[in-house]
């Protein structure tokens, strides 16, 4: 392949050590433990687990989308063969890296749902599809042998994806090979194919359905820009992490936060636009079984919540970072990164907390229980990223396009 001739790096600290072995038993130890005290307190609920199961599918949808966010981050770079992103790049791979220990993680809601639970899944349970005819046209797609073969279809790609990248891109430290990356440009045009069917397909079943008498031909790429926005908030917080603790602070500067920066914002601005052509495509038809999804959420608290939600998802992040000078200041942007990860739970809890127990009007089924699956949820997944990234540079050593990275410098 053609490119700039390779530099040697820096000297620089672009080992985890010791760091990330103690992120790993930190995020375990709190994982454990949180999601434990969460299961603790859904079983002595009595409500067949619902309650659990609800704020489990939150959370654990909400790591999810930052996990498959870094996916696509890695596909799409080396779709276009981008040299600007090369130095932050294997911390995508971390991050995307962390979705074999995600499927596991699935397992409380699959082997709920193929067990007979039908909390989470109306649609599972054969009485409730009898008394509905738009259900019993479903059936052939919402049935839960042809789920359980999605689901196993779903992780499975996406673990076979992200340790394609990952494990090709650690050999490349090591030989040099500029053969490896031209083998992943080759494999991220099919792979963002896939990516973009298996997130559709994915949102369809594991939050769409929670309403499955609801239509959206958006969702997918609803949730594709939540999971773009928060995996980069993701990156940006990750990355000033490392280099406040002493690592890789020569190869990331204020040209690489600046152009993840306009990827924030351009992603929330994506998301803006989706979220309005969802809900002017639905308010148009008005048809019943499409108004009726807004109609549970635009009464009671729940109005008061879509609100917070438009605005905190659209209006004053987008107005923050619309700034050049707030996409290169290190605090300014990190406290939108924050803001944006927050807001995405925010986004997914919009979708499911609603369905918990039917559709209460009276109240916002939220507390202890959320927060902890919420804490465990995301120790685990830094655990993981702890422990994947204490076995391997934290930068592509040998990157043909690492000398990008070196010189870039927006215009």
């Amino acid at each position: 392949m053609n490119g700039p001739t390779l530099v040697e790096l820096p000297k620089d600290n672009y080992s985890f050590g010791a760091a990330g072995k103690r992120l790993t038993t930190i995020g375990a130890v709190v994982g454990v433990l949180a999601l434990s005290g969460a299961a603790a307190m859904g079983a002595a609920a009595d409500d067949h687990l619902g309650r659990f199961l609800h704020a489990y599918l939150l959370a654990f949808y909400y790591v999810l989308t930052v996990a498959l966010g870094c996916l696509f981050f890695v596909g799409i770079q080396y779709l276009f063969r981008a040299g600007w992103s090369v130095t932050v790049r294997r911390l995508a791979e971390l991050g995307a890296g962390t979705l074999p220990a995600l499927a596991i993680l699935a397992l409380p809601i699959i082997v709920a749902t193929a067990m007979g639970n039908h909390t989470l899944y109306t649609w599972t349970d054969h009485e409730v599809v009898k008394q509905s005819h738009l259900l019993e046209h479903k059936a052939p797609y919402l049935n839960l042998n042809f789920f359980l073969v999605r689901c196993v279809a779903y992780f499975g790609i996406w673990a076979l994806l992200s340790w394609f990248f990952l494990s090709r891109s650690t050999k490349q430290d090591a030989s040099g090979d500029p053969k490896l990356t031209r083998s992943m440009e080759i494999v991220s045009g099919p792979a963002t194919i896939l990516f973009a069917l298996t997130l559709t397909f994915a949102s369809i079943d594991l939050i769409m359905s929670l309403a499955p008498t609801w239509f959206s031909t958006m969702i997918g790429v609803y949730f594709f820009a939540g999971a773009a926005t928060s995996s980069l908030s993701f990156l940006i917080l990750f990355a000033m992490a490392l280099q406040k603790s002493g690592r890789m602070v020569n190869v990331l500067n204020t040209e690489h936060y600046h152009d993840l920066g306009k990827l924030l914002f351009g992603f929330t601005f994506f998301w803006s636009y989706v979220c309005f052509s969802q809900f002017m495509l639905i308010w148009y038809a008005n048809i019943p079984e499409e108004t009726e999804f807004y109609l549970h959420r635009f009464q009671g608290p729940w109005l008061a919540f879509s609100w917070f939600l438009l605005l905190g998802h659209w209006a004053f992040p987008m107005a923050g970072l619309l700034s050049r000078h707030v996409k290169r200041n290190r605090k300014a942007l990190a406290f939108f990164a924050v803001w944006l990860l927050v807001m995405h739970y925010v986004d997914i809890a919009w979708y499911v907390l609603p369905t918990v127990g039917g559709h209460d009007a009276h109240g916002i089924p939220f507390g202890p229980m959320e927060v902890l699956c919420w804490v465990g949820m995301i120790g685990v997944f830094l655990a993981v990223v702890g422990f994947l990234g204490s076995r391997r540079s934290l930068v592509p050593l040998k990157d043909p396009r690492v000398t990008e990275a070196l010189q870039f410098e927006n215009i």
